[in-house]
């Protein structure tokens, strides 16, 4: 998975042809995950991405879904170790 945001040395845009979902809210808020070829299952169910920044440090994720509503926004619910 590939995650765009605003970090150091973060390539500028996002790649043609490719979907992208805003993460919504949480420790990644603000950027945008690579999501070219979900199924909207996929989607709904979404993703633990590991990251830093998350209430469990290095190694930690941060959990992020989707709502039926809102096809191309990942709502942050959580962080786990």
């Amino acid at each position: 998975m590939r995650i765009w945001g605003r970090g150091p040395g973060e390539p500028g845009g996002e790649a043609p042809g490719r979907r992208y979902a805003a993460l919504i809210d949480g420790p990644l808020d603000g950027q945008r995950l690579d999501v070219t070829g979900w199924s909207v299952q996929q989607l709904l169910d979404g993703a633990a991405l590991l990251t830093e920044l998350g209430a469990y440090g290095p190694r930690g994720r941060s959990h992020y879904e989707g709502r039926p509503d809102d096809p191309d926004r990942l709502h942050w619910f959580g962080d786990s170790a």
